[in-house]
């Protein structure tokens, strides 16, 4: 074997190592949601069910709210944090890319300065902000919270993306005719649709998965998130876990995201730019 071909081996044995060692808490949460409940609390635990059963996704629906309450608070949440940062991130790189202002550099500094400040120490100034606003315990103040988080990184990357894009072409945009924004839309918006959308995978994975802010910013059962209730039937009868139903919510928590990035993955790989430049 030559050492080219035992490099792609390694290579490979690696890799899939490290896949295997991914998706195996995935796997084992799949078996156990379909265990019974006594068979998914015995100890030590079986690796495969000894019998099919759907009675942990029934629990799981009958729980509090039920779990179409909470997984259309985490779609809307999702939703409109994804909206918001798309919007703001696209317009705040494409103003820090080609518009020239006093204190652009202190501003974006600004921007990226807080990406150093400590999640949990501002969510109660946040908190106060909110209740003079009227936003308290309200699923759109989450996701201006959420959305101001997403600013650094996706300012970011928005403003490398436009500058990666030669002027020239909005500047062709506007000689025939089209406006600033005109130009935005349907020139410089369609070269970095793979930035826009990371901006707005990460945004979706956040907001998703996030429990602390809505634990704090929400006090109403019926807007509370899939993963505050994860966490609430977690020790929901006596404190004793019920991991079946546990690992039931966990499988409904993680397709949604399994599913937006096996849709959106093509982007990560696609040449736009490089294709846009060479025609």
């Amino acid at each position: 074997m030559s050492a080219k071909a035992a490099r792609s081996t390694l290579f490979h044995l690696v890799s899939m190592a490290i896949a295997s060692a991914f998706l195996f808490p995935l796997l084992w949460a799949l078996l156990n949601s379909f265990k019974t409940r006594a068979e998914a609390n015995q100890q030590p635990p079986t690796w495969f069910p000894h019998s099919l059963s759907i009675a942990n996704y029934r629990s799981l629906a009958g729980f509090d709210q039920g779990i179409g309450t909470y997984l259309v608070n985490s779609v809307l949440l999702a939703v409109l944090t994804v909206i918001g940062s798309v919007v703001v991130c696209v317009l705040g790189g494409y103003g820090f890319a080609r518009f020239a202002f006093r204190g652009r550099t202190l501003l974006f500094a600004a921007t990226l300065a807080i990406l150093m400040v400590p999640y949990a120490t501002i969510l109660l100034p946040l908190y106060i902000v909110l209740g003079h606003l009227g936003l308290q315990n309200s699923l759109i103040g989450l996701a201006l919270v959420l959305v101001m988080f997403q600013l650094p990184f996706g300012i970011y990357l928005m403003r490398n993306s436009f500058e990666s894009v030669p002027r020239e072409l909005e500047e062709a945009a506007l000689v025939d005719g089209a406006s600033s924004f005109g130009a935005l839309r349907h020139v410089s918006l369609r070269i970095v649709l793979p930035g826009v959308v990371t901006v707005a995978l990460f945004s979706f994975l956040t907001s998703w998965n996030e429990y602390l802010a809505p634990l704090i910013f929400l006090n109403d059962g019926a807007k509370y998130t899939l993963p505050v209730m994860l966490v609430n039937i977690r020790y929901a009868s006596y404190n004793i876990i019920d991991f079946g139903a546990l690992q039931a919510g966990v499988v409904v928590a993680m397709m949604p995201c399994l599913l937006v990035y096996l849709l959106l993955q093509r982007f990560y790989v696609s040449g736009l730019v490089t294709g846009a430049l060479r025609g």
